[in-house]
């Protein structure tokens, strides 16, 4: 198990990676300027796509990525 600071040195580094240094502090500032719930952010997104979809992407992901 990571630190708590690892894991936001890593979530950091990701940002910066994928978004840019600006739009990555972009993307923090907008998180902590507003009331924000990860759990149901998440949930909402994905509301439309079924099960098959949502494997199918993550399966294309873990592909991408490995």
């Amino acid at each position: 198990m990571i630190t708590d600071t690892e894991i936001k040195l890593r979530g950091i580094q990701l940002l910066a990676e994928h978004l840019g240094d600006v739009e990555a502090e972009r993307f923090i500032t907008l998180i902590q300027r507003e009331p924000f719930d990860y759990t149901k952010w998440r949930q909402d997104m994905d509301v439309d796509l079924s099960i098959e979809e949502i494997s199918k992407r993550a399966m294309t992901l873990r592909m991408k990525n490995t």
